[in-house]
């Protein structure tokens, strides 16, 4: 039998099995893609999921909207996928995922898209399964959920962490989207904070929850704090209640230059899995 191309095309409701499938072949990779997938069913469309079919079964996605994140592409689909986003250059501020298929779908979109603002090659992807406190690492019983309310004490920590880790600001001009976005965060329990005399000195999220999967982002503890070992009991504890909580897989992925969060993540139980790669824009 010959095997036939398709285009990419966006996904409808009824792809919604099959593109969770793909995103669980390799889950702390996809767990990204399949969270924004759940939340597009939620909302009624999975429009900003992009899907490549080989002899009529799904084998690639490439979720495109404010960042492009391939999962399980192949030199087959990444072409077409680079042809559908490549007109959306406006839109989008990063490209990441798989090492490998970020590369790849960087070289078919720069010329269209580059330069580059940065490109941080290697990212080890990480994976935690095991409750912290069973390895003996102490837990910090101070975190707990933020709550909706106290996005003002959030703000500053969120905004101080994204600013260092992107290079610029999360906002222009009025706070509101960004706030919006926080306050969704706490109401649904995924932002974790340790508060002392009314100000955030520890802070992370789960950015991404999935099929029993958690992806961890924004890990942040207040400058004057860092460097006294308090990040390991405070970043166990998150992990403690995620497991026995919404998910027993926790993944995240990291710079590889950040020895001290590396440090963090080995200590908690985080091993390597896998290599992501960001391409900044």
């Amino acid at each position: 039998m010959l095997r036939t191309r398709s285009a990419a095309r966006p996904l409808s409701l009824a792809d919604r099995d099959e593109a969770l499938d793909v995103c669980a072949r390799d889950l702390p990779s996809g767990v990204f893609v399949a969270a924004r997938i759940l939340e597009g069913v939620r909302a009624g469309s999975l429009s900003s999921v992009l899907g490549h079919r080989t002899d009529g079964e799904l084998t690639s996605l490439c979720w495109a909207s404010a960042n492009v994140v391939p999962v399980a592409t192949t030199e087959e689909s990444r072409g077409p996928f680079a042809d559908r986003v490549r007109r959306w250059r406006g839109r989008c501020a990063s490209v990441f995922g798989p090492r490998a298929e970020v590369e790849d779908l960087w070289r078919h979109l720069e010329p269209f898209w580059g330069p580059a603002r940065a490109v941080r090659e290697h990212q080890p992807l990480l994976v935690a399964d095991d409750l912290p406190s069973r390895r003996g690492v102490p837990l910090d019983p101070r975190v707990r959920p933020a709550r909706p309310g106290e996005v003002d004490l959030v703000l500053p920590a969120a905004e101080h962490m994204f600013t260092a880790e992107i290079g610029y600001p999360p906002y222009r001009g009025s706070d509101r989207g960004y706030r919006s976005s926080l306050v969704s965060l706490a109401a649904r329990g995924h932002t974790y904070v340790v508060i002392e005399g009314g100000e955030v000195v520890f802070k992370t999220d789960i950015g991404s929850l999935a099929l029993g999967c958690a992806q961890l982002q924004g890990v942040w503890v207040a400058p004057r704090l860092r460097g006294r070992g308090l990040a390991v009991p405070m970043l166990a504890s998150v992990v403690e209640q995620v497991m026995v909580g919404p998910a027993p897989l926790v993944t995240l992925y990291v710079n590889d230059y950040n020895t001290a969060a590396r440090a963090t993540y080995e200590h908690i139980g985080f091993r390597e899995v896998g290599e992501f790669s960001t391409v900044l824009l």
